[in-house]
């Protein structure tokens, strides 16, 4: 069965309306919850980035049932990847089994902030393969000493650990980060609907296979759910035009205002073209669709604007989710 779950946007959210939003989507029948780790938002119309780590702490014990999930965390450089399994284990326990570390090889937009610069896309995981074998390790309760290419790692132990561990999903977005990373992993993170990511993933020895009760393929698709369709298309012109980049631009620039610079000829029509707005429900099925289509057994969903998730929650979200569920395997 495919499971659905709700974006929790730190980018464009305050930490105390986050923890009511996550609140209300589990009320309203959310399956899981994911949230973005951002240090800043991708343009300045966003106007937020809390603290992602306290935020899913508040939320872990406001809500009861529903999955929680980092999407994406990237543990190398903003953070090192022994403090990242002392939060992880932290968060599990708080949470009560109901979290996965989802990790990814990262942004300049946030990495840049302390001043280590920004590696290539082969040398980001390369680190980000060492970053998982730390945690790992770290997560076993033994005392680790590790002395690797990127990171070292000195009689650090994680005193307070969960039973039933912490689960690792990997962001990847072609071969090569999957044959690197998916036999490292527990399940698949991606951004794009496309079929031969969950295919290269199955075909790679030693990596957890999609499906059938084992690995989760996890996906995320925007959308603008709103009563006025051009309000809505203005709306996720205004904040969410940065999308039309793609993550090879995306993950390279380092500023909100480069995201705008680069972003600044995108016109509505095209960021319509990509995400569906508006009232119609059978349109958002019809664009996440391809994502189930593709293999993906979870797909989360972005409502854009922080002005629409309360009426969003309250009134679209419920009948959004039958008409998923019905559509979908």
């Amino acid at each position: 069965m495919t499971s659905f779950g709700y974006t929790l946007m730190t980018e464009q959210s305050g930490p105390r309306d986050l923890v009511r939003y996550a609140v209300a989507a589990e009320r309203a029948g959310f399956d899981f919850e994911v949230s973005s780790d951002h240090y800043s938002p991708w343009l300045a119309e966003q106007g937020h980035a809390p603290y992602a780590w306290t935020t899913l702490g508040a939320i872990a014990h406001a809500t009861e049932r529903v999955g929680l999930m980092t999407y994406v965390t990237c543990p190398t450089t903003r953070y090192h990847p022994a403090v990242v399994a002392q939060k992880a284990a932290t968060l599990q326990l708080l949470a009560e089994g109901r979290f996965t570390l989802g990790l990814g090889s990262g942004e300049n937009l946030n990495e840049h902030v302390v001043g280590q610069g920004w590696p290539t896309v082969g040398v980001r995981q390369e680190m980000l393969a060492e970053a998982i074998e730390v945690i790992r390790a770290l997560h076993t309760g033994e005392l680790v000493d590790h002395r690797g290419t990127h990171f070292d790692v000195e009689s650090a132990r994680i005193w307070d650990l969960p039973e039933q561990g912490v689960d690792i999903g990997v962001a990847v977005a072609g071969e090569r980060g999957i044959e690197q990373l998916a036999p490292l992993a527990d399940h698949l993170v991606a951004v794009e609907p496309r079929a031969d990511l969950v295919e290269a993933w199955n075909a790679t020895e030693g990596a957890p296979k999609v499906g059938s009760g084992g690995a989760r393929a996890v996906g995320q698709i925007p959308i603008c759910w709103g009563p006025d369709e051009d309000e809505a298309v203005q709306l996720a012109h205004e904040q969410f035009r940065w999308f039309a980049g793609g993550w090879k631009v995306n993950a390279d620039l380092p500023t909100p205002a480069g995201f705008s610079g680069a972003t600044q000829f995108v016109r509505p029509d095209d960021v319509a073209e990509s995400i569906p707005c508006g009232p119609d429900l059978d349109k958002i099925v019809e664009s996440v669709s391809a994502f189930w289509e593709a293999g993906f057994t979870d797909i989360a969903l972005v409502q854009v604007g922080d002005a629409l998730q309360e009426r969003f929650l309250a009134e679209a979200a419920e009948p959004l989710l039958e008409k998923l569920r019905a559509a979908a395997p």
